[in-house]
């Protein structure tokens, strides 16, 4: 099998769309610091490109966590392997995504950093794949939402390749 990236979203299509957010976001926090919060390892580009356009201070923290059930397909319940370096009890915090998909994980945790009481909550997300929803998530900021297609790019990826890619692109595998 041979893989072949098809563009669906174009870096300058992206660049624009992270412009905007950055504004609506600025106006949310109206210059209050914010603490961004990345879920490794996918959303790592659109924390690093938020953040260069957010009018506002901000503090970046990571968390890495897996999601585990007995099947294939995740439970939405997590292990946490890596958890934030900092307590957010009272600060502004904003979490990013790459994609949401089926909503399980990010319920969870979503749940998980409300119990450390910040002062506000907001999710944000690059793209959002409705289709495939099985646990509804508020979400504040959604870039794009995009059909159910397996993307890669811009910090998506399929077995670690890809994720340098500054478009998203659907990977389609063809024949050779």
């Amino acid at each position: 099998m041979k893989e072949r990236i098809e563009t669906m979203i174009s870096a300058e299509a992206i660049g624009k769309r992270l412009d905007e957010m950055a504004k609506e976001i600025g106006a949310e926090f109206e210059g209050e610091s914010v603490e961004l919060v990345c879920v490794l390892k996918g959303s790592v580009v659109t924390l690093v490109e938020i953040a260069k356009r957010l009018p506002m201070p901000v503090t970046m923290n990571f968390m890495d966590v897996s999601s585990y059930g007995d099947g294939t397909e995740s439970s939405g319940k997590i292990k946490i392997n890596m958890d934030l370096d900092v307590d957010i009890a009272g600060k502004n915090v904003l979490l990013v995504e790459d994609i949401i998909d089926s909503g399980r994980t990010l319920s969870h945790l979503r749940k998980l950093l409300l119990e450390r009481k910040p002062k506000k909550f907001k999710i944000m997300t690059l793209l959002d794949k409705p289709d495939r929803r099985v646990a509804e998530v508020p979400v504040d900021y959604v870039g794009f939402t995009i059909p159910d297609a397996f993307v890669v790019g811009y910090g998506l990826d399929y077995a670690q390749k890809y994720r340098n890619l500054n478009f998203v692109g659907i990977l389609h595998f063809d024949e050779e």
